[in-house]
């Protein structure tokens, strides 16, 4: 398998999951800063110019996160990434979709790309107010999701490597506090082996 990434990008997410399972896996960057997500050669592998990217053992590709994350999660079912009954499986879900579909595309979009949604200059500092705001009602929520467990749902899943990613850029790079059960989910993950390797691997600075 081979994961396309930026370093730092959501993709850090399906990165933490390929290290935790611990297979032999490729991990190819993508440079943002020289727009390579826009060259012939990954479009042509991805249309939407976006990662993560999946590319499977027979040469097919697998697009966004939640995808990739469940079938890694499906076709490798002795590292339980997944709960096995069907409500927590469904809380799994649940709680990745939100906070790939909710806290990072809505909330943090809006902080980081303030242009996407405004044209005016003027207005940018409205839409990254907008934005921390949906990020912080995110985190309560998660914080709230998070009470009395170490993890989503009781035990580790794909669901905490979304989290973790939204964590790493809110407390990592922008030094927002985190609430208390997400703040203890962050030091939790960061302190597993599989999500130590990622920041070494990727070229970043350790999560903080």
């Amino acid at each position: 398998m081979k994961l396309y990434y930026m370093p730092g990008a959501c993709s850090v997410g399906i990165h933490v999951i390929l290290e935790e399972i611990g297979k032999p896996f490729e991990a190819q960057r993508i440079d943002g800063a020289k727009q390579e997500q826009y060259g012939p050669d990954f479009v042509k592998l991805n249309p939407k110019s976006k990662v993560p990217t999946l590319q499977r053992d027979d040469g097919s590709v697998l697009t966004e996160f939640p995808a990739i994350a469940v079938w890694l999660a499906r076709t490798n079912p002795d590292k339980k990434l997944l709960p096995a009954d069907a409500d927590g499986e469904a809380r799994a879900l649940e709680a990745m979709d939100f906070v790939v579909s909710t806290m990072h595309m809505h909330g943090f979009s809006r902080m980081f790309r303030p242009g996407n949604y405004a044209f005016t200059e003027a207005d940018h500092d409205k839409v990254k107010a907008r934005g921390k705001e949906i990020f912080e009602k995110g985190l309560a929520l998660m914080d709230k999701a998070l009470a009395g467990k170490e993890y989503l749902t009781g035990s580790f899943s794909i669901a905490d490597a979304a989290l973790f990613y939204v964590s790493f850029w809110a407390a990592g790079r922008m030094k927002m506090p985190l609430p208390a059960n997400v703040a203890a989910h962050y030091a939790r993950m960061k302190a597993r082996p599989a999500v130590k390797r990622v920041p070494e691997k990727e070229g970043l600075a350790a999560a903080a």
